[in-house]
């Protein structure tokens, strides 16, 4: 098994319970596809699962009971047999929608669009799990930034994330499972992802564990110019990037090449012993 050893930055799976994904393409839509994505994903390394029912995106509309359907049976169907210190992440901004989740098992909302339904934090809150808060400008869900400008992104980043976490606590959220997510091309442009990377030691050092969410992005695709499905090699480069600076959680696709960025990085800089030395000791 590809378990990460304790210190090292967590790594959270996506499982998009959706059939018009950005990138897989709805691969895990039926329930049997995202079950078996589940057990894989754990058995390379992955701590939390994070299973969402609506595109990102612009798309077909979901509403709130059809995205319930959508992820409600799987995290109940997934919950008895993970193993223990595994979360279930449900993304979703919708309060409806986490309450019905929580009640299923999921131990963590993942918040990705800041806080616009003000509500979603109660829930965590009433419930004392994890919560994620993001940063989006302001955005409205399922909206593309358009012409967005920020004096200072990084600036920006922290106040409107570290505000959310505050509220988090004082809704009954415990500190230790609050996240901060930049939330890479949510509400900015590829110029402010590239800055957020360059000034990741500010978020870090909020004190917040952060969370970063790269995995084949678009500021991606447009620094490399690479497609969606070719965009590997540099999210991997930003996750290496983000892991020497402190970073405590990704969100990815490719849990177990992540895994081996994620270790490789902490061997460099001497905090995680390799797996196996046999080279020139025998």
């Amino acid at each position: 098994m590809g378990e990460l050893t304790c210190g090292l930055p967590r790594v959270m799976a996506i499982i998009n319970r959706t059939p018009d994904s950005f990138y897989d393409k709805g691969a895990t839509f039926a329930i049997d596809a995202a079950l078996e994505r589940c057990r894989e994903v754990v058995e390379q390394g992955a701590t939390i699962v994070d299973v969402g029912g609506v595109k990102a995106g612009p798309g077909d509309e979901v509403d709130p009971q059809e995205e319930i359907e959508r992820v409600v049976p799987f995290i109940a169907a997934v919950r008895g047999e993970l193993p223990a210190g595994v979360d279930i992440s449900v993304d979703t901004w919708r309060p409806e929608v986490a309450e019905a989740a929580v009640q299923a098992g999921a131990t963590l909302i993942n918040d990705t669009w800041a806080g616009f339904e003000p509500e979603l934090v109660e829930v965590a809150g009433a419930h004392k799990v994890g919560y994620v808060c993001s940063h989006t400008g302001g955005a409205t869900p399922r909206t593309r930034p358009h012409r967005v400008h920020y004096d200072d992104v990084v600036a920006d980043v922290i106040r409107e994330t570290t505000t959310l976490a505050e509220r988090a606590v004082a809704c009954g959220v415990p500190e230790e499972k609050v996240f901060i997510d930049p939330t890479h091309d949510f509400g900015k442009n590829t110029f402010h992802g590239l800055e957020i990377l360059r000034r990741i030691d500010e978020v870090v050092a909020t004190g917040w564990p952060v969370l970063m969410a790269l995995s084949n992005k678009d500021f991606i695709g447009e620094t490399t110019g690479r497609a969606v499905g070719e965009r590997v090699a540099g999210t991997l480069a930003a996750t290496a990037w983000c892991a020497a600076r402190g970073v405590a959680a990704f969100r990815v696709h490719e849990v177990a090449e992540t895994v081996d960025v994620i270790r490789t990085t902490a061997a460099i800089q001497g905090t995680a012993r390799p797996l196996d030395t046999t080279r020139g000791l025998a």
